[in-house]
């Protein structure tokens, strides 16, 4: 046949399969056949998987990436700034821009990144915010790319004029809301505002549940008593405050019978809500991240401040019961998409994690300044091979069910996420197993732009040695070797996976 590229010799892994000694043939950039002993024609590239695994290429549906203001610490921003493409003050920027943050994904073996477009506070349009983030991101991705659009101000015109265009026209088809960051937060009337156009449009809602009126009264009075350290984020914000806003979302929205996503889960309780949810065949899904699954609080004890490295909302917790929650609920269905929550701050830099030092309180700082999250876009998949697979907690067929298939049906990338003809040729080949000298990971050895990672010293037990987006070879044995604007914008289509049911709690219809 005439194929661009054979990868031969492989053990492919789909969400329900092993095939074992299968080749994988790939034209103009999609896989057109896959099965034993391809024929070729001469000149086709071959690559020899030598029996290892190759698995689809990761989905990681949140990354934010070339986003250069700061919600998560009470600054408050009124307005978007229109950049036309360039970040504004990119000295005093302390995440990863588009290039960077797609240079360390592809070294990860992820493929596809979804990544926010924010509207702010008074912004009347999101369709201004939407051609921004597009300028900021045009020929700047090593991986193909896709956007949601963070909501924090449902106007009528917006949720009834704008959303329609959002779909139609941009191709996104989700938006992220908050319960919490002054900011970013909505009332749970704007919440069911939002669900009620979702609804009709076939919008996936995703939502940070957790309650900010909880999480204030808490840290005022942990001031109160200078209960300030770095690790004093988690007191604030205890797994009930998860749980409570968790369980108050998934009301509302089936009241309005729709979908949603809760992102970031973190504790047991906020765990059991989504998956009683799921019981009564709600179209509730769940995201949790590898901060969750190998990371404990501990991790914000460190020195004086240094904990503030391990600082996110919702924050890594303390009892190793909310760990195990996690784990079964990747291995029993509860979470639906493992993703990294790429949303890194600098920690040598003042306007990064240093400054939770500038208001007193030394050497300790205070918390509540301190730049929320952590990076992880390129650690994500290797972490869930090395830690999941490769140490049978989860099945091959989970791994990729949580970091690719299952986040392709969610957010409707419909030619992402396997490995069968008509998909896109997105392909993770990994180290055979018996020629792979594991490793303590350093911050180093990744590429982001970020001065740490906070899974410094964990053990890896193999690596992407090739990774492949649309049929071309993008990152080979350590070295990101694909080109900066090869990444595509992909417009999405509808969720794939079940949605409303047409079940109503009163006589009231939309």
């Amino acid at each position: 046949m005439d194929f661009d590229l054979v990868v031969r010799n492989g053990t492919v892994v789909t969400a329900s399969d092993i095939w074992e000694s299968c080749d994988i043939g790939v034209k103009d950039g999609t896989i057109v056949a896959v099965g034993p002993r391809l024929l070729a024609v001469p000149g086709a590239q071959e690559i020899d998987a030598e029996g290892a695994f190759i698995t689809p290429g990761g989905v990681d549906a949140h990354v934010h990436l070339s986003q250069f203001y700061e919600a998560t610490v009470g600054v408050d921003i009124d307005r978007s700034i229109i950049t036309n493409g360039v970040i504004p003050d990119p000295e005093n920027f302390v995440g990863d821009t588009f290039d960077t943050g797609t240079r360390s994904a592809v070294a990860g073996g992820t493929t596809t990144v979804i990544t926010f477009a924010s509207q702010m506070r008074k912004d009347e349009s999101i369709i201004a915010v939407i051609e921004d983030y597009h300028k900021l991101a045009k020929d700047q991705s090593y991986c193909d790319y896709a956007f949601h659009v963070i909501i924090t101000n449902p106007t009528p015109q917006i949720v009834e004029d704008e959303f329609p265009r959002m779909v139609n026209e941009y191709g996104i088809t989700s938006v992220k809301l908050y319960m919490t960051y002054k900011p970013l937060r909505l009332l749970d009337y704007q919440i069911l505002d939002v669900m009620y156009s979702a609804r009709k449009l076939g919008i996936t809602t995703m939502v940070h549940a957790e309650n900010a009126d909880v999480i204030d009264w808490m840290t005022q009075h942990l001031e109160q008593k200078l209960m300030t350290h770095p690790y004093h984020h988690g007191t604030s914000r205890p797994p009930i405050v998860e749980a409570e806003a968790t369980n108050r979302v998934i009301c509302l929205a089936e009241l309005m019978d729709t979908p949603i996503l809760l992102v970031h889960i973190s504790g047991g309780p906020a765990t059991k809500h989504i998956r009683d949810a799921q019981t009564r065949l709600l179209p509730i899904y769940g995201e949790t991240c590898p901060q969750y699954m190998f990371l404990l609080a501990d991790s914000m004890r460190k020195g004086d401040f240094e904990g503030a490295k391990c600082v996110c909302s919702p924050p890594i917790r303390e009892d190793k019961s909310d760990q195990d929650a996690m784990w079964a609920g990747v291995k029993n269905g509860t979470f639906t998409i493992v993703s990294s929550d790429h949303a890194p701050s600098k920690y040598n830099h003042p306007n990064g994690k240093q400054r939770g030092l500038k208001d007193g309180n030394l050497p300790y700082g205070k918390f509540r300044l301190i730049p929320n999250g952590l990076p992880g876009v390129e650690t994500r998949v290797p972490l869930l091979f090395s830690g999941g697979v490769l140490s049978g907690r989860i099945s091959p067929q989970k791994f990729v069910e949580v970091t690719s298939t299952n986040p392709a049906k969610l957010y409707g990338l419909k030619k992402k996420g396997s490995i069968a003809p008509g998909f896109d040729a997105d392909l993770v080949i990994w180290y055979p197993q018996t020629k792979f000298q594991s490793f303590k990971l350093t911050n180093e050895m990744l590429h982001h732009d970020v001065d740490y990672t906070p899974f410094e010293g964990i053990e890896f037990k193999n690596w992407p040695r090739y990774t492949i987006i649309r049929g071309k070879v993008v990152f080979s044995h350590g070295e990101v070797v694909g080109e900066m604007r090869y990444g595509q914008y992909i417009r999405r289509e509808k969720s794939l996976l079940p949605g409303p049911r047409d079940v109503w709690l009163s006589e009231w219809r939309p």
